[in-house]
């Protein structure tokens, strides 16, 4: 007899355990994408028989994510700030603690303000957008080097109806021209170019370029604070993530190059995820 969904399921978890770290969680995504089931349709429908095709592409998702590969990539989808992205290899997964960033940044863009922003290094678009979406009267603008990249950020856009973002293609500030923006914002690439965690777990299958940024990590975050204040309005905010142990020197190259009011937030596990700082008037 053809397997039921049930079976499917604790099948797949079985077959999930020795690889992934959330197995239960894994395999309701991928349920969720390969039969378009609602969650509590999980449950209640777990003696239906799936048909033959919905049952081998569901057993090729586990195989794919068995042998290490992201949940993101294989239904291409992923949920930030509540707004359902595509997302692909050409992209970082939007990550929750990025929201941080996200959150603050809101706080220095009034709501009814027509401020512009930059998002640079945009990648799916997730921050840009989820900016734009809170905020209709700004004017933000997505950067990256990656032309696919930039093509996923521009569908999501669009899929989103949100018209007041633009998603240019280049390296960093250089597609912003004579912009000048009241905040900028970026997740750029912030990992030591040797560290083990590159070869470990969801991380191989991203776009290493997004992730590794020279022997201490800091070349992006370096470049992108010693080129802003051309970019920003007297007075204006730039906000990094950036990685917790590198807190002390993201604060130390913000005053080096003229920013004042700096300030560090944390992340909800209490690490120092976020550093900010104002151009001075």
């Amino acid at each position: 007899m053809p397997p039921t969904l049930g079976q499917l399921i604790d099948t797949a978890i079985t077959r999930l355990r020795d690889t992934s770290p959330t197995p239960r969680i894994d395999v309701e995504a991928l349920a969720l994408h390969v039969f378009q089931l609602t969650r509590a349709a999980l449950m209640t429908r777990a003696a239906d028989t799936p048909t033959p095709a919905d049952t081998e592409h569901f057993r090729a998702c586990i195989e794919r994510r068995h042998a290490g590969e992201p949940v993101a990539y294989i239904t291409g989808r992923r949920e930030f700030w509540s707004l359902d992205l595509a997302v692909s290899p050409a992209t970082l997964i939007p990550r929750p603690e990025t929201e941080l960033l996200v959150e603050q940044a809101l706080a220095h863009i009034p709501a009814d303000a027509a401020h512009i922003v930059i998002d640079l290094g945009t990648g799916s678009g997730a921050i840009a957008l989820a900016i734009a979406h809170e905020r209709p009267s700004a004017r933000v603008v997505g950067t990256d080097c990656s032309r696919d990249a930039i093509a996923i950020a521009t569908a999501n856009a669009a899929r989103l109806h949100l018209t007041n973002v633009e998603l240019r293609h280049g390296d960093w500030f250089t597609p912003l021209a004579d912009l000048r923006a009241h905040v900028i914002v970026s997740n750029p690439p912030y990992v030591r170019a040797d560290d083990p965690h590159l070869t470990r777990g969801d991380v191989r299958f991203e776009p290493r370029e997004a992730l590794a940024s020279g022997e201490n990590g800091l070349d992006a975050i370096r470049r992108i604070i010693t080129t802003a204040p051309q970019y920003l309005t007297q007075g204006g905010w730039i906000l990094l993530e950036h990685a917790p142990d590198q807190a002390p020197a993201v604060t130390a190259l913000l005053r080096q190059y003229g920013f004042v009011d700096d300030a560090r937030h944390t992340d909800l596990l209490g690490n120092n995820r976020l550093s900010m700082a104002r151009r001075p008037t």
